[in-house]
């Protein structure tokens, strides 16, 4: 696999300080890997000692979201409930304003005890996108934004996307569910795996992500994809689960290099970029992934 590099592409690696180079042989690399583009490699490093601030108010909000779950938790029907008062068989027919009301309302599952806010694809996102990126579950920062990849991780995402000519905004200013001011083959729409962050952070459980993955689907089939990137594990199981059993218990570095499938779309495993920050030593490694990713699109999966 290769991915050739126009000479815009080239310039912005020369000016960013990025050589192009062919990595020693290694047991998960290809001989010849294609460039890092600079602006993936000069991105900021985090601190190894980096905390996050859990939340605000631990106890309100808790105490709230308890109070509402018991006012209005969903039925026990034994069928899976995507939102309060939504079953999953409906959400595949909602549309983009339902879905996301449905998301904003969400209490399916313990993730909402004790959210500020909802998680999702931001206000200007394409919402036709020949790349469709599946991030991990929210940190401080997306809650804060209401959207996934904030922050520093964001910074990395964006100059990760600008490398292969994608975005992921629609356009300036634009906000209304039904624009797209992208071409689909220049757009990305990124959603996190799962859309709360509960007020303890914690792991979220399989079930909680077969629960957000009735959302997943839906974003999917509206958004039409022609490739999928599940930026790290959680991703992963949220997407592949219900067809890899003990996907949860894989490392992530055995999953790339494959091409699986996620309703007849090739989806592609890399890193999330919160790890490249931690350790961009891996930052190489997740650039062949994407450039895999770009392969499988133009190959038609």
């Amino acid at each position: 696999m290769s991915l050739a590099l126009d000479p815009r592409q080239r310039a912005m690696l020369q000016e960013m300080g990025v050589r192009v180079w062919l990595p020693a042989a290694a047991a998960d690399l290809p001989v010849a890997a294609p460039a890092l583009p600079a602006a993936v490699q000069a991105a900021p490093e985090a601190p190894n000692n980096a905390t996050e601030n859990v939340a605000d108010n631990i106890a309100t909000t808790v105490a709230t979201a308890q109070k509402a779950l018991k006012t209005s938790a969903p039925p026990e029907t034994g069928e899976t409930v995507a939102s309060t008062g939504v079953p999953a068989t409906d959400v595949a027919s909602l549309d983009w304003p339902a879905l996301t009301q449905a998301i904003g309302t969400c209490q399916a599952c313990p993730l909402c005890i004790g959210r500020r806010t909802a998680v999702q694809a931001a206000p200007d996102a394409p919402r036709l996108a020949d790349w469709l990126l599946v991030g991990e579950p929210p940190d401080d920062a997306d809650e804060q934004a209401g959207a996934p990849f904030a922050g520093a991780a964001g910074q990395l995402l964006d100059n990760m996307l600008k490398a292969l000519g994608l975005s992921r905004h629609a356009g300036s200013g634009v906000a209304a569910p039904a624009a797209q001011a992208l071409a689909t083959d220049t757009a990305a729409y990124v959603t996190p795996v799962v859309k709360c962050r509960p007020a303890q952070t914690r792991n979220p459980t399989q079930a909680e992500l077969a629960s957000c993955e009735n959302y997943l689907r839906r974003e999917v089939a509206l958004v039409q994809p022609k490739v999928i990137l599940a930026l790290g594990r959680f991703a992963a199981q949220g997407l592949l689960q219900g067809s890899l059993p003990g996907l949860a218990g894989t490392p992530l570095g055995q999953l790339r290099g494959q091409i699986y499938r996620y309703q007849g779309i090739p989806v592609i495993v890399s890193y999330p970029p919160s790890y490249l920050l931690r350790s961009p030593q891996h930052k190489a490694r997740a650039w062949v992934d994407w450039c895999q990713a770009q392969e499988a699109m133009r190959r038609g999966g």
